[in-house]
């Protein structure tokens, strides 16, 4: 494949029509139709559906688009990078991270981390789905108990863990007693298994609140709704000021906070630096880490 032609199909991608590509890089227009058409016929399918005034993808260049576009970038800085002398990250940096780290922790991770390296322009989504990151194009995603995935490699930030919580005048319930809960909409537990300094026990719970943020549902609890089992690093200064009680330590596997990245490219200097930064921010990679790291915001 020609990748100058690959260049140009990318280009005019991006920025929606040959007119604007060929004004946003000083080329003739005439040169990036003729480059695309050249593609579209060494591949054998049309890239571009071509209107009188517009220009829009086809299923065949989406993907072509989506697959390609990190990795002539990646090229892009790699000749960049040597050109200068160096290894200064530079570039776009796309991260997917998780809604309660991403409140916690990163917002005063990135700002951080665009002031040591102004070249890159980070751009963080915010989402809990598992993305696809080889196909949606990110560098690198943060994610909790991910699934085992060959095409990604990784390291653990910080492993937290679940404890049930309730506000102080809420008692710890009598055997055979149900104790109002406030659960996430997936949950459908009627019960927790717990740990705690008498030994282990089950509670018997009945959901009388269900909310779509863990926050939330700290908060419901603070506001004593009803118990509710939640990471130590969101509850940590409210147990420790007395604003809620610990039942007691799930009894389950830790929670396991992941930063990965495709294991079949070299891991540029952009995405290595933010991992080293992560790596500062949890040097131990301890639930009281994220914890004391996000009330130091506050």
């Amino acid at each position: 494949m020609d990748l100058l032609a690959l260049a140009d199909f990318n280009l005019v991608a991006r920025h929606g029509g040959f007119g604007r590509a060929a004004r946003a890089a000083d080329r003739p227009k005439a040169t990036l139709s003729r480059r695309v058409g050249e593609l579209e016929a060494s591949l054998g399918v049309r890239l571009f559906e071509r209107g009188s005034h517009t220009l829009k993808l086809t299923e065949e260049g989406r993907a072509l688009f989506e697959r390609t576009e990190t990795l002539l970038t990646e090229l892009d800085e790699a000749a960049a990078s040597i050109a200068s002398g160096g290894d200064t990250p530079r570039g776009r940096l796309r991260v997917s991270a998780p809604m309660l780290f991403s409140q916690m922790a990163l917002g005063r991770i990135a700002a951080e981390f665009v002031k040591r390296y102004p070249q890159v322009r980070l751009d963080v989504t915010t989402e809990d789905r598992a993305v696809d990151m080889v196909e949606e194009g990110y560098d690198l995603v943060i994610r909790v108990n991910p699934d085992p995935d060959e095409r990604l490699v990784g390291r653990v930030l910080i492993r937290d863990r679940l404890v049930a919580v309730a506000h102080p005048d809420l008692p710890l319930p009598a055997l055979g007693e149900t104790a109002p809960a406030v659960f996430r909409p997936s949950s459908d537990a009627t019960g927790w298994d717990l740990v705690t300094p008498r030994g282990e026990m089950r509670i018997a719970v009945d959901p009388v609140l269900r909310l779509g943020a863990l926050t939330m549902v700290r908060d419901a609890v603070r506001a004593g709704t009803g118990a509710a089992m939640l990471p130590f690093s969101l509850v940590a200064d409210d147990l420790r000021d007395g604003a809620l009680v610990s039942w007691g330590n799930a009894k389950a596997p830790p929670i396991e906070i992941w930063a990965l990245y495709p294991s079949r490219r070299l891991l540029s200097s952009k995405v290595s630096a933010l991992l080293d930064l992560l790596k500062e921010s949890f040097p131990e990679g301890q639930a009281e880490e994220l914890a004391a790291f996000a009330g130091g915001g506050r």
